[in-house]
């Protein structure tokens, strides 16, 4: 079957056009998260975010259907990252305690590198729709209870030593959120020195040997499996996480 004139441009043709919908769809939110961080919620209108990218109101209208969706997706970059990072640990072969260092390690960059994305979802969550809202607590949640099977899975390979394992977890999510609202750079802690310390505090948090067999019993609640979707696109458990 002879392949149509112009059918070989297609495919990059419709590549091009989507790194260029997702380029405008990313300067959108890196605009409205800098007016966010700097002046709140309220304070941040339309216009000022179309001002600022030296576009029309309608161009924002092209992308986001309001202001409250360009908030959602703001407050989405810190958990879905968090659970990119959760799934590539999760899928080694390495031992539990391995796979809790690179979670440590993988959020602790996610949340310095989107510093004000957390920043603005921990000041601004209130004004998320209840829908958002309720979406982004489930992700959070998510990440939460994945990370205590791996904290039960560690228990039982006598790496750990946890009494209850999903409050560890949650307790590790809101450590490393609170990076967020400490961090700075130039400061006296450089990244690298910040993680090695986080990484550090985390391995503390969940000891070595075995677990009192007191909690050692507890399960975590199911969590429904994500669409394939989700986990491609996917803290904040408060990132992650709090």
């Amino acid at each position: 079957m002879r392949r149509k004139p112009g059918a070989a441009r297609a495919t990059p043709q419709r590549q091009l056009k989507s790194e260029v919908h997702e380029f405008k769809r990313r300067r959108i939110l890196e605009q409205t998260r800098d007016l966010l961080y700097s002046d709140g919620y309220e304070a941040t209108t339309l216009e000022l975010i179309a001002a600022g990218l030296q576009v029309t109101k309608p161009f924002i209208y092209s992308y986001y259907r309001n202001k409250s969706e360009i908030l959602r997706a703001i407050c989405e970059v810190g958990i879905r990252g968090s659970l990119q990072t959760l799934d590539a640990a999760l899928a080694t072969a390495l031992p539990p305690r391995e796979k809790l260092r690179m979670i440590a390690e993988g959020v602790t960059r996610i949340v310095i590198e989107n510093q004000k994305y957390i920043v603005v979802y921990e000041r601004e969550q209130k004004n998320l729709e209840p829908a958002d809202a309720r979406t982004l607590m489930g992700l959070r949640r998510e990440w939460g209870v994945r990370l205590a099977r791996l904290l039960e899975s560690g228990n039982r390979s006598g790496d750990f030593a946890v009494r209850d394992p999903l409050l560890t977890a949650v307790s590790i999510g809101g450590l490393l959120t609170w990076i967020a609202s400490w961090y700075r750079s130039p400061g006296r802690w450089s990244q690298a020195e910040v993680t090695l310390h986080a990484v550090e505090m985390v391995e503390r948090m969940v000891g070595s040997g075995s677990a009192p067999k007191a909690k050692a019993a507890r399960r975590c609640p199911r969590v429904p499996r994500r669409p394939p979707a989700a986990a491609a696109s996917a803290p904040h458990c408060s990132t992650a996480m709090s």
